[in-house]
């Protein structure tokens, strides 16, 4: 009965809704914290999937910034200094350490420290 229902959602719910899902499974694997459960000012180790990269124009100090989504939430993450990170790209999935520093706009984590994941079969 529980496979049954479990079926109906899947079945019921849109392509994204779907992603989403088995991407918040992926990353309770990988024993993180879901983003929308992050609070301002903690030490946070979240997962996720690189939605968006965005480099600062060069009149500006230099900085990469991310979108990493886990499929309950996004965060920004920002490395100031730098225009490029290898292995950092658009699909890349990840693993960030750092502090969270929430805004009504936005959450954001500065210079974490990272690990590039495996990509998903």
């Amino acid at each position: 009965m529980i496979a049954q229902a479990k079926w109906w959602r899947r079945w019921t719910q849109s392509q994204t809704d779907v992603e989403a899902a088995e991407l918040q499974d992926e990353m309770r694997e990988e024993g993180v914290v879901p983003i929308r459960e992050c609070n301002h000012g903690a030490l946070v180790c979240v997962s996720g999937t690189v939605r968006v990269v965005t480099l600062r124009p060069k009149q500006l100090t230099p900085a990469l910034e991310i979108e990493l989504y886990d499929g309950s939430g996004y965060l920004t993450v920002i490395w100031l200094g730098r225009r490029r990170i290898s292995g950092i790209t658009t699909g890349a999935r990840m693993t960030i350490s750092g502090r969270l520093i929430c805004s009504p706009d936005a959450r954001v984590v500065y210079n974490p420290s990272y690990e590039l994941l495996p990509m998903a079969i």
